[in-house]
């Protein structure tokens, strides 16, 4: 499995995790605040995450954007993921290595220095 079907598979979970959570806050009444925003009051590159990826699972896409705008590419890559995984597991599509981890982690650091930034924005 190649680095971007793992995360990919990641994505799925977070998905599912997105389903359950709004059912689990409601009856424990448990938030899960950003731990670097509570100790300097600056926000992580993923603030917002959690509550963007439960209004995309209802399907409010403008809360999703408002929360954070990120997780539109997140969810457009795990779908994509997941349409080549299924692709490879029905023959269609070759097994192959992909790219460099490297490569991945490179996107992964532009991603988390573009939504930083757009973070700070938000929250001054």
């Amino acid at each position: 499995m190649t680095t971007p079907e793992r995360l990919g598979l990641l994505g799925a979970g977070a998905g599912v995790a997105a389903l359950a959570w709004p059912t689990l806050t409601g009856a424990t009444r448990f938030g899960l605040p950003c731990p670097l925003r509570a100790v300097t009051g600056i926000p992580c590159p993923l603030c917002g995450m959690t509550t963007a990826s439960v209004a995309l699972v209802r399907g409010d896409v403008g809360a999703a954007v408002a929360a954070n705008p990120f997780v539109l590419a997140l969810a457009a890559f795990t779908l994509a993921m997941a349409v080549l995984m299924l692709l490879r597991l029905t023959g269609r599509a070759p097994a192959t290595t992909g790219p460099r981890p490297a490569l991945w982690l490179v996107a992964a650091a532009t991603a988390a220095v573009a939504s930083e930034a757009w973070q700070l924005s938000r929250f001054g």
